[in-house]
């Protein structure tokens, strides 16, 4: 028996003398290598969000638990360089920019009302073809309203032909309407919204510049064939009662005369339906007056 135990003891005594043998020998230089050339705090505090505050009470009561929270909660928001970088990396902006909301006038400003009076460098009457285009250069040069600009004399003014029609039955004239959609100024042509408000010196209105009504012209050209029979039955009338016996005659002629012409007269307005009316035409040259109807910029 004392023999077994010497055994065992010689045993365990050589497996404890052997047990710093059997351990691993680390290299630690790695690490000292990284704190000379990083700072592990610095690293930290930059790139790690705060840790939430915990109140002092749970943390005296229940340590473990908060120390179990803080690792397991997530942080609401990322730090604000990482947010920073991110956004001017996406290349979005903070502040959107408004275009086209406020959009700046530029130019000589032409106010609505203004008029110019200018002059055809084209023929137009109511048989110009609608679409036709027609130009108007100014005639003097003309200051704007409220404005220190003066446009000059010769500046063109471009125009278009929108309706017409030829003189037509019941005495309806012609029609011609223009209208004036554009003007070249310092070599720039810029539209604008105008129309003719004076042709000759003479006031349109509606835009519309219309031949001369012929209805009361007809009726009097109807009635010219009646007074015409009318009054060569007085001539006859005249010579019967110079010829003695044959003064009979007389109320024959008279009375187909007055019969005739009164026919004519009443009849006058049907037949004045069939009558046309007047004619529009302006040569080149003619001087008419265009009126802005919004303002435009030059």
């Amino acid at each position: 028996m004392n023999f077994l135990n010497k055994i065992l003891s010689i045993i365990f005594s050589l497996i404890f003398l052997s047990t710093p043998v059997l351990a691993l020998e680390l290299d630690l230089s790695v690490d000292e290598e990284i704190r000379k050339n990083y700072n592990p705090s610095k690293l930290e505090d930059e790139a790690l969000p705060p840790l939430p505050k915990i109140n002092g009470t749970s943390a005296g009561t229940s340590g473990t638990n908060a120390g179990s929270q803080t690792s397991t909660t997530p942080p609401k928001s990322l730090p604000a360089g990482s947010q920073t970088s991110q956004s001017q990396s996406a290349g979005f902006q903070k502040y959107p920019v408004k275009t086209g909301e406020y959009k700046k006038k530029n130019g000589i400003k032409v106010r609505r009302g203004q008029k110019f009076t200018v002059r055809s460098q084209q023929a137009v009457s109511s048989a110009t073809r609608e679409g036709a285009r027609i130009s108007f250069a100014l005639s003097a040069n003309t200051p704007l309203k409220r404005s220190g600009f003066v446009i000059p004399a010769g500046t063109v003014f471009h125009g278009e032909i929108v309706e017409t029609h030829n003189p037509q039955i019941t005495g309806n004239g012609g029609l011609l309407v223009m209208m004036v959609d554009s003007v070249t100024y310092n070599g720039g042509t810029t539209h604008i919204d105008a129309k003719i408000t004076k042709a000759n010196d003479k006031k349109i209105f509606f835009d519309n510049i219309k031949g001369e009504r012929g209805y009361i012209d007809g009726m009097v050209k109807s009635m010219k064939p009646g007074r015409t029979f009318f009054n060569t039955m007085m001539r006859w009338t005249n010579k019967l009662s110079n010829l003695g016996i044959l003064v009979i005659l007389t109320p024959i002629t008279v009375v187909s005369g007055v019969v005739v012409y009164g026919v004519n007269m009443v009849g006058s307005p049907l037949f004045a339906i069939f009558s046309k009316g007047g004619k529009v035409y302006f040569p080149a040259g003619t001087e008419f007056e265009i009126k802005m109807l919004e303002e435009a910029y030059l």
